[in-house]
């Protein structure tokens, strides 16, 4: 079977008010050349589930989200990712703000199509004020309360990894898959940008498919974008670009910023973006972050 898309067939199969899924952690392997395909398009209202970063301050900028599910958006090295704080602290945003382990929790209830998970994550805090959709249940075994997490069904997922064939096997070699095999079960379609795309016969290879986390089963389609998750990281092809997250960030403080980021970085085909960015031999060579 031949899963081989283009980035705006991706988009067109999207509508608005879904509940999209976007893989990666902060400013590490995000499908950025889709998500600026969709900046391109005329979607909104989407509820957007993430463990966000540049992906998400992006769509905040250009009014794509109704609804935010998150655990954190940022950048790392720049904590606050700006143009998300600015939609935040304005009242912009329906937010579902918890922790890192709740989301997970919502992801691998909708992967299991499960209604929710019992957990103790969460008691004792301020998550259920803060968000009445999560609700306590009496567990059948013991006199205790379990905090109830929803599942978070997806419409569609989009995530990046190193490596795909036209059937959808996909490979992730960095050295964290994140949760990107949860977000891949947990929608009803997923749809994949790699950067290289291989031969089936890639992954006969045992060291190859060792690699592999999700069932091709689950990928929808697949994108060849050689560089797909700049600025973010792909590691080990490249790290994350601190000079053009700076020059992102610095954006935010002009009263016209991201009019001027769009117009450079977003109206423009992936060609052309990655020229301006320096060209895929410049990315290759992005050192990887060290922590």
């Amino acid at each position: 079977m031949n899963k081989l898309v283009g980035a705006g067939d991706v988009i067109a199969q999207l509508r608005d008010g879904m509940t999209i899924g976007i893989g990666g952690w902060g400013p590490r392997r995000k499908p950025m050349a889709l998500v600026r395909e969709l900046l391109r398009s005329p979607l909104r209202d989407l509820t957007v589930v993430a463990y966000g970063g540049a992906d998400v301050g992006m769509l905040c900028a250009a009014g794509k989200v109704r609804k935010l599910i998150f655990a954190f958006v940022s950048l790392d090295f720049i904590p606050l990712e700006p143009y998300f704080r600015a939609a935040r602290q304005s009242g912009a945003l329906e937010v579902m703000e918890i922790d890192e382990g709740l989301l997970l929790l919502g992801l691998k209830a909708a992967a299991m199509r499960i209604p929710f998970i019992p957990t103790r994550t969460g008691l004792g805090t301020d998550v259920i004020k803060h968000n009445p959709d999560i609700r306590l249940v009496d567990s059948p075994y013991d006199e205790r309360q379990w905090l109830a997490m929803p599942a978070l069904p997806l419409d569609a997922a989009l995530l990046h990894v190193d490596r795909a064939d036209a059937r959808g096997v996909c490979q992730v070699k960095g050295p964290d898959l994140y949760m990107d095999d949860v977000f891949a079960r947990a929608a009803s379609r997923t749809y994949v940008s790699c950067d290289e795309l291989v031969e089936p016969q890639f992954f006969e290879q045992d060291e190859e498919a060792r690699y592999v986390f999700w069932e091709r089963a689950e990928t929808t389609g697949v994108v060849h974008l050689p560089c797909g998750a700049h600025p973010s990281s792909c590691a080990p092809l490249y790290g994350f670009d601190v000079k053009h997250f700076r020059e992102y960030t610095a954006s935010a403080k002009e009263a016209d910023g991201w009019a001027k980021y769009y117009e450079r970085y977003i109206a423009c085909s992936e060609v052309e973006y990655l020229q301006r960015v320096g060209g895929e031999a410049a990315v290759k060579k992005l050192p990887l972050p060290v922590f």
